[in-house]
């Protein structure tokens, strides 16, 4: 499964929990679960760009550190995000913010069950 794929699930279930929450709630607390899904999708989206310009490297101990260094990165940017929230957001919804969040980043089990499947054409009879 493309990492791509699970960005651009996660991207599509943050829009509609930005855009369900400020029709439901009001424009405040849609922004503020907008928020909240950006700081799960923008760092894993760096997360799968700079893992793939490992892919040329061939030592496995390379490749493992720059696993670390990018996922060292992903979590200090999103720990940012969310410290940056309150003077990005005006009047944030903390409540929406978790949610947002929670709900975007458990989108991993429903974009593997979604992930389309491929046929193997090459079978012979």
């Amino acid at each position: 499964m493309s990492p791509w794929w699970v960005i651009v699930c996660q991207a599509v279930v943050g829009l509609l929990i930005c855009a369900v929450a400020g029709w439901g709630w009001g424009p405040s607390v849609g922004w503020s679960a907008g928020y909240g899904a950006l700081s799960v999708v923008f760092p894993a989206a760096l997360l799968v760009r700079g893992m793939q310009r490992q892919r040329a490297v061939m030592q496995p101990g390379a490749v493992m550190l720059g696993f670390v260094v990018w996922e060292s990165v992903k979590v200090i940017l999103t720990i940012a995000m969310l410290f940056a929230a309150p003077k990005v957001v005006s009047s944030l919804s903390w409540l929406a913010l978790v949610a947002g969040f929670v709900l975007t980043m458990k989108v991993y089990w429903v974009a593997a069950w979604l992930y389309p499947k491929r046929r193997n054409l090459n079978v012979s009879n």
